[in-house]
């Protein structure tokens, strides 16, 4: 049995309307490392500014760079009879299935995750992503966030994985079709019609009743992963023995899936989701400049005081936006608050040296006031352009006061009037998502409108 590690770079997180940008793919023998290969995809759409400033790569690297379907022969003799593994493997399994099926190929094979073979062999981690996977198995990556540099890293971590506990990857191999863990009255065929795409899913129960809602970037796996395993708590299982059929609703994009889930369960208050409660304790993002005029930001608790740029329920959701917004616009995580060492310690991509003054304040704070600017930017009332459920079309969402108030999908590439959107009701919660999204979105998918 041979695996091919993959990692992808791509404009945007939708595999429907999002393009690659570049692909390395290694191929492991359960030994060793056999063949490597890689090469930058031109994607035939723009590489949004913030995509750029993550990977480092721009239009211009890209422009002569072959296309897809120019690499998709040579591709295919890699991927196909073999195991796909990736870091979050839907992500870039579903890009690279999404691209084979335009040019008329269908990608079938199996997969593994290393997210979840990891959460088994190094149990107990508070966080799984691939930077500090590696930085606990003190794992190099030599490229942060380029194709090579990640499935070099995911493909050492595999390596480990499979030579220490061998055990692990094959029973996974063994159980990820997920059909030996279906509710005991939910049928086969159901499960098989389940699409591998981003939506909303709403669980019944036999009187027809909604049970659950969800939202999921691939809804086949999401409600493969509610039974599987060995031990489920009570909840689930009671959730188990009831649910019959499950039913789906395609939004196009992530961020469509959080705000559609959020106002169907105010909507329909099924009995196994957790109802939405505010806390009593508020978390804020707080901004200074210190002595040597380099922009600082710390999560701290709301008191009446401060005035905080933002407002969170909880530090973890807080230092999470915080984290999004540091890579999105290339700040430090030590003059962020969250490391004491600096970036060059560990190796951190991310980091361009302010934190070591070999970048200029100047250049820093430009960086760290457009963060700033863009969150001011979501209190007031904007309209969004999303990608859609189908080709063609755009999803449109208008939100008052930062809250969601209108959307519809359109066949329209130019921004609607609100008042030709469809009417919903204003729900906090979709504050806090616009938030938590904003600074990853293209500047030309976003219209500001009159402050609320």
């Amino acid at each position: 049995m041979e695996f091919a590690i993959v990692d992808i770079e791509t404009t945007g997180s939708s595999s429907k309307g999002g393009g690659i940008t570049e692909i390395a793919v290694l191929i492991h023998d359960g030994e060793s490392i056999v063949q490597e290969w890689q090469t930058l995809i031109n994607p035939q759409q723009n590489i949004p500014g913030y995509i750029t400033g993550l990977t480092g790569i721009d239009n211009a690297m890209v422009r002569n760079a072959p296309t897809f379907e120019e690499v998709s022969d040579e591709l295919w003799e890699l991927l196909d009879d073999r195991v796909f593994i990736a870091h979050s493997v839907n992500f870039d399994f579903g890009f690279i299935r999404e691209a084979f099926l335009k040019i008329g190929k269908e990608l079938t094979t199996q997969k593994l995750c290393t997210v979840r073979l990891s959460r088994k062999v190094f149990p107990g981690l508070s966080s799984y992503s691939l930077g500090r996977i590696c930085e606990n198995q003190k794992i190099p990556i030599l490229a942060r966030h380029r194709a090579m540099g990640d499935a070099k890293a995911t493909a050492l971590l595999f390596d480990r994985m499979i030579k220490d506990r061998q055990d692990v990857v094959l029973s996974s191999l063994k159980r990820n079709t997920g059909e030996a863990f279906l509710p005991p009255h939910f049928p086969l065929t159901k499960f098989k019609q389940i699409p591998e795409s981003c939506g909303v899913y709403y669980m019944l129960n036999a009187k027809g009743k909604v049970i659950y809602v969800g939202k999921a970037l691939n809804i086949r796996e999401r409600f493969k992963g509610h039974f599987s395993g060995q031990v489920l708590p009570q909840l689930k299982q009671q959730l188990k023995a009831e649910v019959v059929d499950l039913q789906w609703q395609l939004t196009g994009s992530e961020l469509m899936a959080l705000l559609f889930e959020t106002l169907e369960i105010k909507r329909l208050w099924p009995a196994y989701n957790s109802a939405m409660k505010m806390p009593k304790t508020l978390f804020g993002l707080f901004q200074y400049q210190d002595g040597s005029g380099y922009y600082r930001f710390q999560v701290a608790k709301v008191t009446k005081n401060l005035l905080p740029l933002e407002t969170f329920f909880s530090s973890e959701e807080a230092n999470l936006f915080l984290k999004t917004g540091i890579e999105s616009y290339q700040l430090c995580q030590k003059l962020s608050g969250l490391r004491k060492v600096t970036c060059e310690v560990i190796q951190d991509q991310t980091c361009l040296g302010a934190c070591k003054s070999a970048e200029s304040p100047e250049a820093y704070n430009a960086r760290a006031e457009a963060f700033i600017s863009m969150i001011k930017k979501s209190k007031r009332d904007l309209m969004l352009n999303l990608p859609g459920r189908e080709t063609g079309e755009n999803a449109y969402c208008y939100f008052e006061g930062g809250m969601l108030s209108r959307y519809s999908y359109l066949k329209s590439a130019d921004f609607p009037e609100p008042d030709q959107l469809e009417v919903v009701p204003k729900v906090p919660e979709t504050f806090y998502i616009l938030r938590q999204y904003i600074h990853q979105i293209d500047l030309d998918r976003i219209r500001v409108f009159s402050a609320s």
